[in-house]
């Protein structure tokens, strides 16, 4: 990820003469009302100069008042800033937006493209936008969440990123041309998170599509680092994707390494896998014991465990709301970047008002340094205030976002599955919009229900009938909980309102040893005349 210095802005408030911490001006915490409302004209003072200014471009240069291509040639500000315009409740807009990338945006370019960013911004930008359109009141087509314009659109882009995996250890390159791919004399030098951070796109992406290529090349690129780790558990900064040798043996959690360890945990939590979880509690045993001293973590030896690097740097922001994460998973809308990010997940789970505080300190100093005539300007050193001459897209994706539910608490996004939306799918009818959002690392929120929308996996069926018995307390014949298997042809909407042609069922196998409850949970649901377990949602016929 890159060097995210306005994210991290809240870190560095007490070195600013801005409140300094201190409550509201009437001894209260700061009112959130009041700083949602900041937030948001923030927020449109970015996005219209982007939309005056830089558009068709994929950043805004605030300084200049215009536009550059930097990650690939998107619009790709736009595709970023696509669902915080909804968090911020602007329907329209939103509306008007996702007609504008349909008719314009083509992958099919020649252009080098970062893997790493293409897939966090573009691809989990455009997943995101498409399980959010129902929400937005767009029309969506037979059979959504499992087809829709914006999910071709994501799997499009994401096709173009996978000749980049075709390397012997299934590490991807850093860099792949959308057009002819792998370029001949392509650095094989990758950092550590350009190749962990794939799991929560693409595995959404399979999920949904059906295409299992992009689950199974994510899953083998994390294998493969963690078969990679040192003897004392830990991995470097950047390997070469062709031998496996590292190259940077700088083992910490900052920037190069940070969201390979976020996806263990939140792809863990969005799959349900265990082993990912695992994973990371080791690497957390490992991080803990040769990184840490005191309250710092610092960069060291990875083989040897000395410290190498004596520096703590802003992305290292995001590990205390991965620890939030990891704890509480419960809550909704749990997630981890860097500071604002960590900021509202502690708030979400302890409501100590100090974190609003720091993000009243973050809002003001933003504005007070980085604010111009068009937008917001980089912050190219601290130390002076000088600005550097770019609003990176994240701005807006993240920065904005956080900051925003941060300060609404009210928002859909933090719903605890009080309320949901029941939809029909190809496979049954499954539930949506329940809460517990898993965010990527660009601050795109995943829907982890919609997972279960479009797939019916033997074990998962296997499991809801089982406690669909223990539910109701029936004791019904087994013909009754046939397992469904669903085949691979084009699904077709039904003839007539108000029905459905389900798929063809076959006589269950035995199924395996109960197991005890899983590790990871779901995000809770309430009963009412439904039972919805997994994404699926089962009538009460007792």
């Amino acid at each position: 990820m890159p060097f995210r210095l306005l994210i991290s802005l809240g870190l560095l408030c007490a070195l600013l003469p801005l409140h300094h911490g201190a409550p509201g001006p009437d001894g209260t915490a700061p009112d959130p009302a009041h700083y949602r409302e900041r937030v948001k004209a923030m927020f449109y003072h970015a996005y219209d100069s982007y939309l005056e200014n830089a558009l068709p471009f994929d950043e805004l240069r605030p300084l200049t008042c215009d536009g550059h291509d930097t990650w690939g040639s998107f619009s790709l500000t736009l595709i970023d800033a696509l669902d915080t315009l909804l968090i911020l409740g602007n329907v329209s807009e939103f509306q008007r937006v996702v007609e504008v990338l349909q008719d314009n945006v083509d992958f099919d370019i020649d252009v080098n493209a970062s893997v790493f960013e293409t897939n966090i911004r573009v691809v989990g930008g455009l997943l995101s936008a498409h399980l959010l359109s129902k929400k937005a009141g767009i029309k969506v087509e037979a059979g959504w969440p499992c087809s829709g314009p914006l999910l071709r659109m994501a799997e499009e882009a994401a096709r173009k990123l996978l000749p980049a995996f075709q390397t012997p250890t299934g590490m991807p390159y850093g860099t792949v041309n959308l057009l002819h791919g792998v370029n001949p004399g392509e650095t094989p030098v990758t950092c550590t998170a350009g190749i962990g951070t794939f799991i929560v796109e693409f595995a959404t992406l399979s999920s949904l599509t059906g295409d299992p290529v992009f689950e199974d090349v994510a899953r083998v690129a994390l294998m493969r680092l963690w078969e990679s780790r040192s003897d004392i558990g830990l991995v470097g900064n950047h390997i070469d994707v062709l031998t496996g040798k590292w190259v940077a043996q700088d083992a910490g959690i900052g920037a190069g390494v940070d969201s390979y360890f976020e996806y263990l945990v939140k792809g863990a939590i969005l799959l349900q896998d265990k082993k990912l979880m695992a994973m990371f509690l080791e690497y957390n045993k490992a991080i803990r014991n040769y990184t840490r001293f005191d309250d710092w973590y610092l960069w060291v030896q990875m083989y040897k465990g000395t410290v190498s690097m004596p520096v703590f740097q802003s992305l290292e922001a995001y590990w205390p709301g991965l620890q939030a994460f990891r704890v509480v998973d419960k809550l909704s809308a749990l997630d981890f970047a860097e500071l604002i990010e960590s900021a509202m997940y502690l708030y979400r789970a302890t409501g100590d008002p100090t974190l609003l505080e720091l993000g009243r300190d973050a809002v003001e100093s933003i504005e007070k340094i980085s604010k111009v005539e068009c937008g917001f300007a980089t912050i190219k050193d601290l130390r002076d205030h000088k600005l550097d001459n770019r609003m990176e897209s994240f701005f807006l994706a993240e920065t904005m976002k956080y900051l925003y539910l941060l300060f609404d608490p009210t928002n859909f996004i933090h719903n605890n599955g009080s309320t949901f939306d029941a939809v029909i799918t190809p496979y049954g009818e499954c539930i949506l919009g329940a809460g517990g959002y898993i965010f990527n690392t660009e601050a795109h929120p995943i829907d982890p229900a919609a997972l279960h929308c479009c797939q019916r996996l033997k074990e998962e069926q296997w499991e809801v009938e089982d406690l669909m018995r223990e539910f109701y307390s029936l004791k019904r014949n087994r013909s009754r909980f046939q397992k469904k298997t669903v085949s691979l042809r084009p699904w077709e909407p039904p003839a007539g309102p108000g029905t459905f042609s389900s798929p063809e069922e076959q006589a269950r196998e035995e199924p395996p040893a109960k197991q005890k409850i899983p590790l990871l949970s779901c995000p809770s649901q309430p009963f009412t005349s439904k039972l919805a377990l997994l994404g699926q949602v089962f009538l009460d016929s007792s």
